[in-house]
C-alpha cells in the first residue's frame, strides 16, 4: 500500500503502525413523509415551481447533487483516528483548555 496518506495529518500510513481506519460520512436530506400536506401541493402554482428553478439556476448537477446526499471516505492513522472518535464533528477543538507544556505532545522518536 505505497503512497496511502492519512487525510487529516498527510503523513505516510502503514509506516510506523501496521493499521490504519477507514471514516466514512454519509450526510443526506431528511425526509419526513408528513412534511408535504396535499394542500401544500393544491397552493403549488406555477410560480413556486419558478422559484424552485430559480434556486437551481447556476449550480452544477453534482452541487445539487450533493445538497441531497454527499458520501465521504477517509483514511486515518490511529492519532488522527483518536482525534477523530473524541470529537467528530470538530467542536470541541476551540473549546478546550490549552494543554500544560509537554504534555499532550508526541516525543517519540
Amino acid at each position: 500500500m505505497y503512497g496511502l496518506y492519512c487525510d487529516g495529518c498527510g503523513e505516510p500510513l502503514l509506516v510506523d503502525s501496521n493499521v490504519r481506519y477507514v471514516t466514512k460520512i454519509e450526510v443526506f436530506a431528511a425526509y419526513d413523509p408528513l412534511e408535504i400536506s396535499e394542500a401544500d401541493l393544491a397552493e403549488a402554482s406555477e410560480k413556486t415551481w419558478r422559484e424552485v428553478l430559480a434556486e437551481c439556476k447556476g449550480k452544477s448537477a453534482a452541487e445539487l447533487e450533493s445538497e441531497v446526499y454527499l458520501q465521504m471516505r477517509y483514511d486515518l492513522c490511529p492519532v488522527c483516528r483518536r482525534a477523530y472518535v473524541q470529537d467528530p464533528l470538530n467542536v470541541l477543538k476551540d473549546r478546550r483548555p490549552p494543554a500544560p507544556a509537554g504534555e499532550g505532545q508526541d516525543t517519540s522518536p
